[in-house]
């Protein structure tokens, strides 16, 4: 059994008003003298909670221990003075919590434990490995009010969208999602799930490990211990009778041999796959064994997606844009398929990163998806039954007129919703704009 932190609300609302910034949680903790580390740690995650982390990181530096917290998927420091007394506690307390052994301090351990508060449940992942000076902690919150589980809601354009609402509402066929760890994969297979979930249909996942509950899905957890493996959950799950499978995740041949067949045999099956773009897969695939003449079938849609951060309302600074920018993106948007509405890039703007009260100077708040949608057509299918080199399927998938996560990058920066250098950090340079 895992703890529960039980924080009254009222005193949570006080802590969260307190922090406005990483500078005040920091000031907060340097001041902090109470003999108890459990109003610490209830600090460290009311903070965490305020500002809107999605990890709290302890980490042993020597003499003292350092507090860092990613926002938006950057990590920032917030102190490096914890003292080392201090940070023994709270690695204590947090094992307390998490129902980790307390003697074993030279091995990872992982846990979780639970924030109760009035209106939800706060799940904490925690991890901890030791290093050259003491354990380090990792502490995830996985808070059900983050989850954006509607679909519309994950920054697709609507040509993109229309492609996935057809593919997803089909009766068979697997849809992969790729990408690093991070990337938003896990919250827009919820999204898929959550849009397609209805009493007529059973749905059953096996995740490792289960992030968030959904509602009307039979979700099951990877456990290596008792051999339930992503293979042969699956093999167990085919025998449950489901319409949907999700698939946490496809690492090795037996995997995605049951994953093709699922998908040729009337099941509709979602997985992820680590490859740095949408086109990737196919190679991935082949390395794991798949035969062209099951995949090309079995296929029906690949999602490349990264995260990238949106920039400020109320501080986003407008940047000038010179006549020979000004002509290149134009020359950009003539250059994207029809089916993209460019309306919204006809007056575009170019911003840059502000810093106020409202995103805590930061100059972002929140994140928004890249997408790339690489769709296994007729003619996409007659391909890979030839073997091709990955270089090959992306020529012809831009003859079918993919959009990059680059190119939708740069279109949401048109739009005023992220900078060029939040696409350049996920997407790598964006060539055309220094030529």
């Amino acid at each position: 059994m895992s703890g529960r932190v039980e924080i009254d609300d009222k005193k949570l609302r006080e802590l969260e008003g307190v922090f406005h910034n990483l500078e005040e949680l920091g000031e907060m903790i340097k001041n902090f003298k109470s003999p108890y580390t459990s109003e610490l740690l209830e600090i460290i995650l009311a903070g965490g909670m305020a500002l809107g982390a999605s990890d709290i990181h302890l980490e042993p530096t020597g003499e003292a221990s350092a507090l860092r917290l990613r926002v938006d998927g950057l990590l920032h420091n917030v102190s490096n003075e914890i003292e080392k007394q201090k940070h023994l506690s709270l690695i204590t307390r947090i094992k307390l919590l998490s129902n980790l052994k307390l003697n074993i301090h030279d091995r990872p351990q992982d846990g979780r434990f639970t924030i109760d508060l009035a209106d939800r449940d706060i799940e904490i992942r925690t991890s901890l490995i030791p290093s050259e000076y003491g354990e380090t902690a990792v502490l995830r919150l996985l808070d059900p009010r983050s989850l954006k589980v509607n679909l519309e809601d994950l920054g697709w354009r609507k040509d993109d969208l229309k492609i996935v609402m057809g593919e997803i509402e089909k009766p068979n066929g697997l849809i992969l999602n790729t990408g690093p760890t991070g990337s938003g994969k896990t919250t827009t297979l919820y999204a898929f799930l959550r849009k397609i979930t209805t009493p007529e249909v059973k749905i059953i996942t096996i995740e490792d490990p289960i992030e968030y509950h959904l509602p009307g899905v039979s979700q099951t957890q990877v456990d290596s211990a008792v051999g339930y493996t992503f293979a042969s959950g699956l093999r167990s799950i085919l025998r449950q009778d489901p319409d949907i499978i999700l698939v946490g995740e496809i690492r090795d041949k037996e995997t995605s041999e049951i994953a093709l067949n699922a998908s040729l045999t009337g099941h509709l099956v979602f997985s992820t796959l680590h490859t740095n773009d949408a086109v990737g897969a196919i190679p991935r695939f082949m390395d794991l064994g798949a035969k062209p003449q099951v995949l090309g079938p079995a296929l029906t849609l690949v999602i490349a997606q990264r995260l990238v951060r949106v920039l400020c309302p109320k501080c986003k600074v407008e940047k000038e844009i010179g006549e020979a920018l000004k002509t290149k993106i134009e020359k950009f948007l003539e250059g994207l398929p029809e089916r993209i509405d460019k309306k919204d890039c006809q007056n575009f703007k170019i911003y840059s990163p502000g810093g106020c009260d409202k995103c805590g100077g930061l100059g972002f708040k929140g994140r928004t998806s890249i997408f790339e949608l690489f769709v296994i057509n007729e003619k996409m299918e007659e391909a890979i039954y030839k073997n091709p080199t990955e270089i090959e399927l992306k020529s012809l998938a831009k003859e079918q007129e993919m959009v990059t996560m680059q190119e939708d990058g740069i279109l949401k920066v048109l739009k005023g919703i992220t900078s060029v250098e939040e696409v350049e950090r996920t997407t790598g340079k964006v060539e055309w704009l220094d030529k």
